[in-house]
């Protein structure tokens, strides 16, 4: 990244910099409270995986069990977890846009200031999520000292992924709640292990998402003044200046800015998954939490509330450009999806959604429980 030639699209090192420097510091913890955290997040994570296990079912019971780590990490480790998943991620994106680049006239030294520029931007977005996530099943970034993965090669080793666990978050937020932290920690740990098991216990699940989310990025325009376009609306959108017609709740995310018709087809596949992957985590958790987290109810009804509530103007409006409103939306709307699926067929047919992609649900099944229990179900029965 120091040659001006072989500058790259994005500077990630100054990516990861950036968010190390403006990241917000943690909760004050002592160092033995700390150790504490880390040891009892890695028992409840192993006590998490039978639990989950059991209720979802879709592990066969004696298989053998998964090698995928669990990772117990501070806000720049995750970081730099994310960083790299998002270096392998956008690899064909960026060489493509590199390629184009590289035939215009001063493009080396432009990219050189363009690749900081979007690593500082990259850092600075990186800064502001790295203290909200309480915890990821990362499955992209390939598998280094800091960053061991399950072996795909080995039984039980699916995805190659590993389960991120940010300490310190967690911390703060069982603090921010008041709720007790040994069940808070258990109840997350709950959910986090749910995405591990829909990974590892889904062969296909992580290869049909990349498949996705390549098929999105390969129908990305390049040209970069499309591209400052569309983020010259993102900032309109923020400032109140909606273009004129726009619905008045109007402000479309950078994710709905950089779509084509194609692209707008794939994103709602990708919807729909996430929809369903983030829904069934939820209902797993509070299926499983009554029997083993005494105070669930209080604290799902303060996380609920903390949910819905957001922060300030600038967290709101970030969350709104960044498209995390949606993300709460996937959710509701995906745990409604799960519950009615599972109250009709029951779990076994409720697991049937994980035989391919073809039995995933739809954007439009998600809101309709009902036309997805049509389709696969009686159709299997026909």
């Amino acid at each position: 990244m120091t040659s001006i030639g072989g500058a790259e699209m994005v500077d990630w090192n100054l990516a990861v910099a950036t968010a190390t420097r403006f990241v917000r510091p943690g909760p004050d913890v002592s160092r033995d409270e700390a150790r504490d955290v880390v040891s009892e997040l890695r028992r409840h994570a192993r006590a998490s995986e039978e639990h989950v296990r059991s209720f979802t079912r879709m592990i066969p019971h004696g298989t053998v069990p998964r090698d995928t780590p669990v990772l117990i990490v501070d806000r720049p480790g995750w970081v730099r977890a994310n960083v790299a998943g998002f270096r392998e991620l956008l690899k064909p994106l960026l060489d493509k846009m590199q390629e184009r680049r590289s035939g215009t006239p001063g493009g080396s030294v432009l990219g050189a200031v363009g690749g900081k520029v979007t690593g500082v931007e990259l850092g600075m977005l990186l800064s502001f999520l790295a203290s909200r996530v309480l915890g990821q099943y990362e499955t992209f970034a390939p598998a280094s000292r800091e960053l061991p993965a399950g072996d795909p090669a080995q039984p039980g080793g699916e995805g190659g992924g590993r389960l991120l666990l940010v300490a310190p978050n967690i911390v703060h937020v069982e603090r921010e709640l008041d709720v007790d932290p040994h069940d808070f920690r258990l109840w997350v740990c709950l959910h986090e292990e749910t995405h591990r098991t829909q990974f590892t216990g889904v062969p296909w699940l992580k290869d049909h998402l990349e498949g996705e989310i390549q098929s999105f990025l390969a129908e990305t325009d390049v040209d970069p003044m499309t591209v400052l376009e569309r983020f010259r609306e993102a900032a309109q959108s923020l400032a109140g200046a909606r273009p004129e017609g726009e619905a008045e709740e109007g402000g479309r995310s950078i994710v709905e800015l950089v779509q084509t018709p194609a692209q707008r087809e794939i994103l709602g596949r990708l919807t729909a998954v996430m929809s369903l992957l983030e829904g069934h985590a939820d209902y797993v958790m509070d299926g499983v939490g009554p029997e083993v987290v005494p105070s669930v109810s209080e604290i799902r009804e303060k996380f609920q509330q903390r949910r819905a509530r957001g922060a300030s103007r600038l967290d709101q409006a970030l969350r709104k450009l960044l498209g995390l409103d949606a993300k709460l939306r996937q959710y509701r709307d995906g745990e409604r999806f799960v519950r009615a699926v599972v109250d009709e067929v029951g779990m076994a047919g409720f697991n049937r959604v994980w035989t391919s992609p073809n039995t995933l649900p739809t954007k439009a099944e998600i809101a309709k429980p009902a036309d997805w229990v049509a389709r696969v179900h009686r159709k299997a029965e026909s």
